[in-house]
C-alpha cells in the first residue's frame, strides 16, 4: 500500500496507551482553563485572564501530541499559543506580531489540509461541488466584509489585516476536508478574527465582545484539532483493517 493511501492526514508519531493515559488530564486541565479564562474575561477579572490564556493552546497542543496528532497540527496549536501572548500586550507592534505568529499556524493547518485531501478522493462530484459551492461562499464573505470594513480601519493595517484574512478564509474553507468537525472550527476561527476586526473598526458589537472572541476561538482550535486526530485515526484504523 502507498504512503500516501495509507497517512492521508500524516498521523506521524506513534502513541503508546502509557501516553494516552495522560490525555484524559490533559484534555481536563484544558477545558478548566478555557472556563477559567472565559469566566474571567465575562466577569471583567484581567488577573484571570492573564494566567488563563497562557495555557489553553500548550494544553490543547499537550492532549493532541499525547493522542499521537500529526506534528502540523502541534506547530499549529503552539503558533496560536505566540499569537495570544503576543496579543496580551495592547499596542500595535504585539498585534502585528500576535497576527504573524496566527498567519504562520494558519500556513501549518492549509498544509495539513492539503495532506488530507486524498481522503475526499473517489467520492465522486457530490463532494467536489459542495467544497467548491463553499469556496465561493467564503470568498463572497470575506469581499462583502472587506469592503464594508476597510474604511473605518486604520491604515497601517489594512494591508496586512487584508493578507490575514485571505489567509485566515483559506484555512477555514480547506479545513472541511476533514469532516465537520474540522470544518466547524474553521468557521468559528473566522467568526471570532472577524469579531476582532469589528472592535479595531469600532463597529458596533454584542455586549461583552472580548467574552464571544475568546469562546469562538477556543472553540475553533478545540474542534480543528478534533477534526484532525479523528481523520488521522480514522486513517490509522483503516490502513490496519485493510492489513497495512
Amino acid at each position: 500500500m502507498s504512503a500516501t493511501a495509507s497517512r492521508p492526514t500524516d498521523p506521524g508519531r506513534a502513541t503508546t496507551p502509557r501516553a494516552e493515559r495522560f490525555a484524559r488530564p490533559l484534555l481536563i486541565a484544558f477545558l478548566l482553563a478555557a472556563a477559567v479564562d472565559l469566566a474571567g474575561v465575562l466577569a471583567g477579572l484581567d488577573t484571570l485572564h492573564l494566567v488563563a490564556k497562557p495555557l489553553l493552546m500548550p494544553l490543547l497542543a499537550g492532549y493532541a501530541a499525547v493522542r499521537g496528532g500529526p506534528r502540523l497540527l502541534i506547530a499549529a496549536l503552539l503558533f496560536g499559543w505566540g499569537g495570544d501572548v503576543f496579543l496580551l500586550a495592547d499596542n500595535d507592534l504585539a498585534f502585528l506580531l500576535g497576527m504573524g505568529s496566527f498567519a504562520v499556524g494558519h500556513a501549518c493547518y492549509l498544509t495539513l489540509f492539503g495532506r488530507g485531501r486524498g481522503r475526499g478522493r473517489g467520492r465522486g462530484h457530490a463532494r467536489t461541488r459542495a467544497s467548491l459551492v463553499a469556496g465561493i461562499a467564503y470568498a463572497v464573505v470575506l469581499v462583502v466584509f472587506l469592503v464594508l470594513i476597510w474604511p473605518d480601519l486604520p491604515a497601517g493595517l489594512r494591508a496586512p489585516l487584508t493578507g490575514y484574512s485571505l489567509l485566515l478564509t483559506a484555512m477555514a474553507w480547506r479545513a472541511g476536508v476533514l469532516g465537520r468537525y474540522a470544518a466547524a472550527g474553521g468557521a468559528l476561527f473566522l467568526l471570532s478574527d472577524a469579531l476582532i476586526a469589528m472592535g479595531i473598526a469600532e463597529w458596533p458589537r454584542l455586549p461583552a465582545p472580548d467574552f464571544w472572541v475568546m469562546l469562538t476561538y477556543i472553540a475553533a482550535q478545540f474542534l480543528l484539532a478534533l477534526g484532525v486526530l479523528t481523520a488521522a485515526r480514522t486513517a490509522v484504523d483503516g490502513g490496519r483493517g485493510r492489513g497495512d
